[in-house]
């Protein structure tokens, strides 16, 4: 199996590498067929072998860091969608960057039409380049076979997602943790590729997770609040003994800084580019219904502090006119036309830079929840108060990574490895991925009815 995983991995770089080397191969060509000949001509820009080649492998350097960020260098692991849009924008960072670094060269604003050409011929490369890698690989890799170790809480949930992507998993059998350790461990012994450990005791967690380390098994695990914690700790080399350290604040008085240094810089620039869109929107609400553009909301960040959460109103003036609040949920027909439209592009959320500007916000962070909701979800999970040891975010690790109807419990997990984890390096990664969910469908979808009460702590 070892060599197996080896030979995947292996094959999936490979893949990958072709990929980045046609799309440079397609830059390089419109930089000696056009741009090339343009700074040569009007500016006297004679290159030699050794130029060429670095403005080639900048593209190629930039290209690869911006498809390992992106996750195109997942073939297998991500959906081809997923894969897709990951490539679109980081041919799509590129390429700006490329043309602006063209347009510095020749000392002046260069063509655009090279550089369009260029971005919509590697885009037709990659609708079928990325049919072609996912095709070949799921033909040589079949679907893992995995057996789900699970406790007495449902499983339908987790069920349906490995189902969802029957191309790579396979579920062999799903069995309780009650059947007993000599029962579950012949069953391992089965022919299995992976095991799930989901939702069972953390002492019977435990055991299994060394037995199958001990046998080279591949296990996916169900993390619970301890184990984000301790993902999160520094260790230390203090005795002879390993120790961890979990400290008491979320985030150093350097990173905080940093942090507020590039909400300041991003949400004014923000502004003054979204402002046309944000003038448009406000029109459009007012003619709709007559009704208040902005829609004021109390919502909680750090520390739990109040504050007023800004965004353009996207259902009817008497939404919830009964004073309950309740979240979105699918087909909901408080929405507007309108506000329908701007909460899929996102749209409504706009205004809320005026609260990073102010303070309130910041960038990238757990999203701010309302009073009412943190006291419902606090009756079954405590432990969701530790999501506002830092500012509350325009987007955060949950809306990168999960869903708007990911459960409440799943969600502090994600916002919880954001905490732990934090750097500068992951709020700008966090900042490039989020522009991808964007254009992602099924991240704006509403909760289910059963949703909205699976608050409890799994």
């Amino acid at each position: 199996m070892k060599r197996m995983e080896a030979l995947k991995r292996l094959i999936i770089l490979q893949l990958s590498f072709i990929g980045l080397l046609v799309h440079t191969a397609i830059y390089a060509y419109f930089w000696f067929e056009e741009y090339y000949p343009y700074l040569l001509y009007h500016r006297k820009a004679n290159f030699f072998f050794k130029g060429h080649i670095l403005i080639i492998l900048i593209y190629f350097v930039l290209l690869f860091f911006f498809a390992s960020t992106y996750g195109v260098l997942k073939i297998g692991y991500l959906k081809p969608t997923d894969v897709f849009i990951s490539e679109f924008f980081s041919l799509l960072f590129v390429n700006v960057i490329s043309y602006f670094q063209i347009s510095l060269m020749a000392n002046w604003v260069v063509q655009v039409r090279p550089i369009a050409k260029t971005m919509l011929i590697q885009t037709l490369f990659s609708i079928v380049w990325v049919f072609v890698c996912n095709t070949c690989y799921f033909r040589a890799f079949p679907p893992k076979a995995i057996l789900i170790i699970h406790g007495e809480r449902p499983i339908d949930d987790i069920v349906a997602k490995f189902e969802s992507r029957k191309e790579k998993y396979e579920i062999g059998k799903t069995i309780n943790i009650s059947e007993g350790m000599d029962c579950i461990k012949q069953e391992i012994a089965g022919d299995y590729e992976a095991v799930v450990l989901w939702d069972i005791p953390v002492a019977d967690r435990n055991y299994l997770l060394k037995y199958c380390y001990s046998r080279s098994v591949r296990v996916y695990m169900m993390p619970k609040i301890s184990d984000v914690l301790v993902k999160g700790a520094d260790q230390l080399h203090l005795f002879d003994t390993p120790l961890y350290l979990t400290r008491e604040y979320a985030l150093k008085i350097e990173q905080r800084l940093a942090k507020r240094f590039i909400d300041l810089i991003c949400s004014i620039l923000l502004l003054i580019i979204a402002s046309p869109f944000m003038l448009l929107t406000a029109i459009a609400i007012k003619a709709y219904d007559g009704g208040p553009v902005l829609y004021k909301q109390v919502r909680c960040t750090i520390g739990r502090k109040e504050f007023y959460i800004l965004k353009f109103r996207s259902m009817k003036v008497d939404a919830e006119k009964d004073g309950v609040a309740r979240l979105a949920s699918k087909n909901d027909s408080r929405i507007t036309p309108v506000g329908k439209f701007i909460r899929t592009t996102r749209i409504d959320e706009l205004p809320q830079l005026l609260n990073i500007l102010r303070g309130d916000m910041s960038f990238i962070g757990p999203r701010p929840e309302r009073p009412e909701i943190i006291d419902q979800y606090m009756e079954d999970m405590p432990e969701f108060a530790f999501r506002m040891k830092v500012k509350a975010g325009l987007a955060g690790y949950a809306q990168v990574y999960g869903k708007y109807n990911t459960t409440p419990y799943d969600k502090l997990k994600l916002d919880l490895t954001y905490i732990e984890q934090y750097s500068v390096w992951l709020d700008l990664k966090l900042m490039l991925l989020t522009l991808k969910i964007l254009i992602k469908p099924e991240s704006t979808e509403g909760v289910d009815s059963t949703q909205t009460t699976a608050m409890k702590k799994k």
